[in-house]
């Protein structure tokens, strides 16, 4: 009982779990949100003990309601929403995602309402953006491309003002400004700076003014009050300067470096939005394969209706070419139908009366009417974006190190600023108030945390800016942050270990018979075929030279194959279940087919006159690139798995082939993304590395998802590492790259704190008594800017990193 209770205590989401020996019970805290029951459940089970019951009191009770939330920057932000959310009458748990903008709320039938969620959330500052029901459009998207057009308007303008400003700053650097007398040049430069702080960098003040209110701080409270310490201490020596030389040093202004601070961090916001706006568009992009209408029979008459308007049990006509519009039964008719969106296998599947249709996959040929049995939220494609969404709210936001430092790094500046200033005007021998102003705002103007906001933005925009240029594109440094802890990599097989695509690897004649006989008859046939399998083999006979022989009598036998004439011979094609069926020799060709077929391929026999001549082996063969990938990210010390919906002697023959030791077969597309979170529960930290629509809730669920580039538009959304070409070998070195990145980051932020750590006790005077050394705000910027220096110029050395493979 003891590993039940542990097993569980470990699980994600679960705060607390005891196990009663005498009773068998296990009562389990956890956050809804996080973990269901059921996953609970299945946590026992993989543990080796059974569930007999589960008992949730006050569960049936509890509703759930999503909303989006305008405004939120950081970790900070999001404790903030929690909290409010939280103190809402009726609410009893929240869970809020900084990277979807969302709220995800469990509250009781009787509660506050929407109402009450949006004053809470609006007396803390931020937007109410409005109540997301399963199937709406999520509001905060049209908020984000607002928000990116305002954060390019505002760089612009703080970027021209920058430029101005450090011109007018370093007057003695441009002989065009010698002539300009000294003080009416920095009140202009007052002027300009006020925009380029007050205006262009509003959003930080408001930020910290946010944390202020909740007695707490984050990086808008580094960046504000740095900013402001430089352009207040730069507004004193520009109208009192004499205040200053009195203490025997002349006055300096700081306005380029106000400017800067703000100008060069807001960048680093433009591009964090810009990443995140491609988050939302995953679930677009699924809701886009929806079909608009769909063909109804109603009172013994077709008609077309909105899909939004078909009910359970109609009648529906699809023909070839046409989406299916929702999920059903065929109940008469036959065809061929492309379900890659859905299963990610490349091979359509034949239709029959009987046989389960889904929404939003292709009809290739034939047409058919089938009876809807699930429409709406019901449908598989539904089901694929909620998997989705659930999957994106299950993520904890980043608790970014900087963040995490600001909280106690801000305030610790500020008490050692204060400090300062009663020392140094109370308790030395001849105190000066100005001197003791100028050792305050010396501490402030060193511990700007210009290099520290640096640290991490100017690493991620030169590691992404990298990886671009060798076809791997990643959102952002918070995929960065989670890459480089990986010890799992799990591929999806078909289209991303594999091409998605047929082709005929083994020819293999009956005795006596030549495999030109057998591929010419082959061709012909499937000449007149549109089955993918056929166009494989017509692609190798005309690769080898064939031309298809005239065919009298063609004959399509569904789920069989084919029947022909060709030369006055009566042919057959298809799998060993129509030979057999139709009493033909089999001459040996049953026992070549189960070996072919133990190997993970597919086989096509072909009979002229009553014997089997002979068949074509055809599989989904692997890229070219995928054993070196394998090889490459087990060399670097991860383990490596396939998924696959595939029977298992496919699965674990194409494993063989690539030496892939962990095999996941007969996975239904649904459960991808549970398969994922079973390795999580491990204590693996995954990767999942897919191309299809069906990949994209394991993508989500995993810790870093990777997309190839050939795949679907979806499944490179919903991920958050897309690499641009079939290239798998980009798959070891993104993982490289998040390393290196990782790597110069912790060095970045490692100097950033040396510089303060050092300078800060040099500014606030303490070897003054030893030395007599006193530090001026002058010598303080030189510091910050020598840090922020060596932050930038360790960045740029990533682009060195070699990332060949």
């Amino acid at each position: 009982m003891r590993r039940v209770e542990e097993g569980l205590r470990k699980t994600t989401g679960v705060k607390q779990a005891a196990v009663n020996f005498a009773t068998e019970q296990a009562v389990v805290d956890f956050d809804p949100a996080a973990v269901s029951p059921e996953q609970l459940s299945k946590r026992v089970h993989d543990l080796g003990y059974e569930v007999v019951k589960i008992d949730r009191p006050g569960a049936a009770e509890l509703e759930k309601t999503t909303i989006s939330v305008g405004g939120m920057t950081c970790a900070a932000c999001v404790r903030r929403v929690e909290n409010a959310l939280k103190t809402v009458g009726g609410v009893k748990d929240v869970a809020v995602n900084l990277a979807t903008a969302r709220a995800t709320v469990l509250h009781e039938p009787a509660w506050a309402g929407a109402a009450g969620l949006k004053q809470a959330v609006t007396d803390q500052g931020y937007e109410f953006l409005g109540v997301l029901d399963e199937l709406q459009e999520d509001p905060i998207a049209a908020a984000r491309i607002q928000e990116i057009r305002d954060l390019k308007l505002r760089f612009s303008v703080g970027a021209v003002l920058s430029v101005i400003i450090f011109m007018g700053s370093m007057q003695h650097w441009f002989p065009f400004l010698h002539n300009i007398p000294s003080q009416p040049l920095r009140m202009a430069l007052f002027v300009l700076t006020a925009p380029a702080v007050f205006w262009v960098g509003s959003r930080f003040f408001i930020g910290a003014l946010k944390a202020a209110r909740q007695k707490t701080s984050d990086m808008n409270t580094l960046v504000a009050m740095g900013a402001f310490s430089a352009y207040l201490y730069s507004a004193l020596a520009t109208f009192f300067p004499r205040f200053f030389s009195s203490a025997g040093i002349m006055p300096h202004v700081y306005y380029d470096g106000a400017a800067m601070i703000v100008t060069l961090i807001l960048l680093g916001r433009l591009l964090e939005a810009g990443a995140k706006g491609r988050t939302s568009q995953a679930i677009q992009r699924l809701m886009g394969l929806k079909p608009k209408t769909a063909r109804v029979v109603r009172d013994g008459r077709e008609q077309d209706i909105p899909a939004e308007e078909l009910l359970s049990g109609d009648l529906i006509v699809v023909r070839p070419g046409e989406k299916i519009p929702t999920d059903g039964i065929v109940r008469s008719g036959s065809s061929v139908v492309d379900e890659s969106m859905l299963t990610g296998e490349s091979v359509p599947v034949n239709k029959d009366p009987g046989d389960e249709v889904f929404g939003a996959t292709l009809n290739r040929s034939g047409s058919f009417t089938f009876e809807a049995t699930k429409i709406g939220a019901e449908t598989a494609l539904a089901q694929i974006i909620r998997l989705v969404e659930e999957a994106q709210g299950s993520k904890a936001p980043i608790q970014r190190l900087a963040d995490r430092v600001a909280a106690v790094f801000v305030p610790v500046v500020m008490g050692i600023a204060m400090l300062t200033f009663i020392v140094w005007y109370f308790f030395v021998p001849e105190p000066i108030f100005s001197r003791a102003l100028l050792n305050f705002v010396s501490v402030l103007v060193i511990a700007c945390p210009c290099a520290l906001g640096l640290a991490t933005p100017t690493a991620v925009m030169v590691g992404t800016g990298l990886g671009a240029e060798h076809g791997i594109l990643i959102k952002g440094g918070e995929s960065l942050e989670k890459a480089y802890r990986l010890t799992t990599v799990v591929f999806d097989k078909t289209g991303t270990l594999t091409r998605g695509e047929p082709e005929v690897t083994d020819i293999v004649p009956a005795k006596n018979i030549s495999p030109e006989q057998v591929l010419q008859t082959a061709l012909s046939i499937e000449a007149l075929s549109e089955h993918p399998l056929a166009q494989a083999i017509v692609n190798r006979g005309k690769a080898e030279g064939f031309t298809p022989l005239p065919v009298d009598n063609f004959e399509a036998l569904s789920g069989l194959g084919t029947r022909a004439k060709i030369e006055g011979k009566s042919c057959l094609l298809g799998n060993l279940r129509l030979m057999v069926q139709e009493g033909m020799a089999l001459q040996g060709m049953d026992r070549q087919t189960a070996d072919l077929a133990g190997q993970g391929k597919t086989c096509v026999l072909i009979a002229e006159d009553g014997l089997v001549t002979g068949l074509i082996a055809l599989s989904d063969v692997p890229r070219e690139s995928a054993k070196e990938a394998v090889s490459g990210l087990k060399a670097a010390g991860l383990r490596v798995a396939m998924i696959t919906g595939d029977n298992v002697s496919t699965g674990l023959a194409i494993g063989k082939q690539l030496g892939i030791d962990q095999v996941l077969a007969e996975v239904l597309p649904g459960d991808k993304a549970k398969e994922i979170r079973r390795l999580q529960q491990e204590g693996q930290i995954v990767a999942m590395v897919g191309d299809g629509i069906n990949d994209a809730p394991a993508l989500t669920a995993a810790d870093i998802g990777i997309a190839i580039g050939a795949g679907t538009d979806v499944a490179i959304e919903a991920s958050d590492i897309t690499l641009m070409t079939g290239d798998l070998q980009a798959v070891p070195r993104a993982i490289r790259l998040s390393f290196e990145t990782m790597k110069v980051i912790r060095q970045n932020l490692f100097w950033a704190f040396f510089y303060n750590v050092i300078g800060i006790p040099i500014a606030a005077g303490v070897l003054y008594p030893f030395f007599g050394i006193l530090l001026n705000p002058e010598f303080a910027a030189a510091a910050m800017a020598l840090s922020s220096v060596s932050v930038v110029s360790n960045s740029l050395r990533l682009r060195h990193t070699g990332l060949k493979a």
